[in-house]
């Protein structure tokens, strides 16, 4: 019964989300209270990924680290470029352009390490490309901004080290480790542990929703349009350039995620420490669409890769008289 109820969260992930993020904007308080935890939530899911990897899958991503590199590089390429071409030809008001630029310029978050999880994709690249972005963020997020828009951050190094050990290193690493420890006896927890990883998800992204209730409800159309274009051409040009530059079809499904997913809360925290409001409103809006779209492009490549399989299954040869 349990797994029964495990696999129809799993599968309704989607609908999950767009649920808890339709309550979120109807009555705020339903989910505004996650807000602290947070962190603690992409922790719990940090942790379920690490019960089902092994030591041995980020030894072989090491091993392939042009794969991861080429991840990075296109990350802080395609999206800084991106975002820049979208504020000319959307000619978008000064301080939203800004905020779209800085959103581009941005690591990617533990989110897309989240969504390369349902999307069945490589999830230890994508742990390994996200702490590499984010350890040489406080270089480039900087000196990209200041090149397109002409305007200076400051990035706090260790404030961002910190957040990615504590959310995304230290629980994957309980995981990898317990699951080296108890091996079978984790079986009926590996079971149940992604429709865990789906609500914890859905509520966080309903979280966002609530605290930008006021925001969304603006509807604000041009940067809603510029956060929606930049971050499909992330997944779009993400895919097809990691895949026209040799990578195999589930790193480019990884790389395509990475790149398409930003780390919109730093955008939301720079602009605000540095600039204002109508420069934080692309990240609060990039924050909320790029959780759903990526779960969308989730579901699809999933269900593309289930056709596939049923499909080589009914191609096989019967038994022969």
């Amino acid at each position: 019964m349990l797994n029964r109820l495990a696999g129809l969260i799993e599968r309704g992930f989607l609908p999950l989300a767009v649920g808890f993020s339709a309550l979120g904007l109807l009555h705020p308080p339903l989910f505004a209270w996650i807000r602290p935890h947070i962190s603690l939530g992409l922790g719990v899911i940090m942790f379920g990924m690490g019960l089902t990897l092994e030591f041995a899958d980020f030894a072989r991503v090491f091993r392939q680290w042009r794969t991861a590199g080429l991840g990075v590089l296109l990350q802080y390429t395609l999206m800084p470029a991106a975002a820049w071409l979208l504020c000319l030809v959307l000619d978008l008001p000064p301080e939203a352009a800004l905020g779209v630029i800085l959103v581009g310029c941005c690591p990617s978050g533990t989110a897309s390490n989240v969504i390369s999880y349902f999307a069945r994709a490589d999830v230890a690249l994508s742990v390994v490309m996200t702490l590499a972005g984010t350890l040489i963020a406080p270089l480039l997020t900087p000196a990209l901004v200041e090149l397109l828009a002409g305007q200076r951050v400051e990035v706090r190094f260790w404030a961002m080290v910190q957040s990615v050990f504590w959310i995304v290193v230290f629980p994957l690493l309980d995981g990898l480790i317990l699951r080296r420890l108890l091996r079978e006896r984790l079986r009926p927890l590996l079971r149940i542990f992604p429709s865990v990883s789906v609500l914890a998800i859905s509520a966080v992204i309903a979280c966002v929703v609530a605290l930008n209730q006021r925001t969304i409800l603006a509807f604000p159309a041009l940067v809603m349009a510029a956060v929606a274009l930049h971050n499909g051409l992330g997944f779009l040009l993400g895919f097809l350039a990691a895949r026209g530059l040799g990578a195999e079809r589930i790193a480019a499904r990884t790389i395509s995620i990475e790149v398409g997913m930003q780390n919109s809360g730093l955008a939301v925290a720079l602009a605000g420490a540095f600039f204002g409001p109508a420069a934080a409103l692309p990240g609060a809006v990039f924050s909320l669409w790029q959780n759903l779209a990526g779960m969308t492009l989730a579901r699809l490549w999933t269900r593309d890769d289930a056709a596939e399989r049923q499909a080589d299954g009914d191609a096989r040869p019967g038994p022969t008289a």
